[in-house]
């Protein structure tokens, strides 16, 4: 059965995009710890993280890199935080967390947005992403 993410990737469920690659796509998430807070996944599904081939692995990082460099230059923050889990959904996934304090990557915490927020948010983080390209 496809994961969310794959619905996602596939069109089958609307999301905040804010960059796409052949093999990788980015966008916010839905429920986040702190305004910002974005999904790095990799098109290809593949439960956990290790199980990716290096040259995919290697990819990811470096898509989410691209990403979380933009992502600090639209969202004020002391710094871009990086999560791993991958319990709730049996897709590969980086966290990008805008970061004020410990308590925005403790997973418990969340705000909340408007879909015109998230909208706006995640335009202006592709711009940025897609002129770092060019």
């Amino acid at each position: 059965m496809a994961s969310i993410f794959t619905k996602i990737i596939n069109g089958e469920i609307p999301c905040y995009k804010v960059a796409e690659s052949a093999d990788f796509i980015a966008f916010l998430d839905i429920n986040p710890n702190a305004k910002g807070h974005t999904l790095v996944v990799p098109k290809k599904e593949e439960n956990k993280l290790f199980e990716l081939d290096e040259t995919s692995y290697l990819g990811l990082m470096t898509f989410a890199r691209k990403v979380a460099i933009a992502l600090e230059k639209v969202v004020p923050c002391e710094r871009v935080g990086v999560s791993v889990i991958g319990l709730e959904v049996p897709h590969v996934h980086v966290h990008l967390i805008p970061l004020h304090s410990m308590k925005d990557i403790d997973f418990k915490h969340k705000v909340s947005l408007t879909s015109e927020e998230f909208s706006e948010l995640a335009n202006t983080i592709s711009e940025v992403f897609l002129a770092s390209e060019s």
